[in-house]
């Protein structure tokens, strides 16, 4: 995915939906990083804030129902009732949405910092 960072967004279907539906619900600050070649566990991680534990716990759901309606079911999903921290794997694709002070203090980005970037919206534009 690194090689394009925008026609990886696009060319995956799976990542442009889940995308799509974080920002159907005012998800914040979403973060894309390509983790192929750096992680065993996955080749994308897709991270992203709400501004509340229920607007956490609503993007977390809405995201959950919309991707199984268009055919993906989660491998295993966290904290959908919490409203502090949730992660949903779609295998491929891990997506951590977490209220900002949970975020802060995690910095998953941090913890990822050499992975190629995909999107970050926190630098206020896809790279290209």
């Amino acid at each position: 995915m690194s090689e394009n960072p925008c026609r990886a967004l696009r060319d995956n279907k799976k990542l442009s939906l889940i995308k799509g539906f974080l920002e159907d619900k005012k998800a914040e600050q979403l973060v894309i990083l390509d983790l192929r070649g750096i992680s065993s566990v996955t080749d994308t991680l897709v991270v992203a804030s709400g501004n509340s534990d229920r607007h956490v716990q609503a993007v977390s759901e809405y995201l959950a129902q919309e991707m199984k309606r268009q055919g993906y079911q989660p491998l295993g999903c966290e904290g959908l009732k919490d409203g502090r921290w949730a992660l949903l794997d779609y295998g491929d694709v891990i997506v951590h949405i977490f209220y900002q002070e949970i975020r802060t203090h995690y910095d998953l980005e941090g913890v990822w910092r050499d992975a190629p970037v995909i999107l970050d919206e926190r630098r206020g534009a896809t790279l290209s």
